[in-house]
């Protein structure tokens, strides 16, 4: 069965904010390096949805329904309802998630 990928507003954010910095911080080719992988860390979702495993930071919260690959330095954050994989967290791996989740509830206030 092939699964249908949804990015959530979420992490089309983090995707944008992820370009900038590794555009700023190093440069528009890393940026195209590490974009080939996220989208082929994706692609291989389609197929593989359960391959991906629950970040520790959740699992110690007894948060068991997202699952994350990593691609290079970055951390994919997703959920598989049914035949769809909701993807909803896209950062450098070396971003603290607790600090990330944080954020996003105070941005959402």
């Amino acid at each position: 069965m092939i699964y249908q990928i949804i990015f959530l507003e979420s992490a089309e954010y983090d995707l944008k904010e992820l370009r900038n910095h590794i555009i700023q911080n190093f440069s528009l080719k890393i940026w195209k390096i590490s974009y080939s992988k996220i989208k082929t860390a994706i692609t291989n979702l389609k197929e593989f949805p359960y391959s991906g495993h629950v970040p520790a930071e959740l699992e110690k919260l007894n948060i068991d329904q997202y699952r994350q690959v990593i691609s290079g330095m970055n951390r994919i954050i997703y959920e598989v309802r049914q035949n769809t994989i909701y993807i909803h967290i896209i950062v450098d791996s070396r971003q603290d998630l607790k600090h990330l989740l944080t954020k996003r509830i105070l941005r959402s206030i």
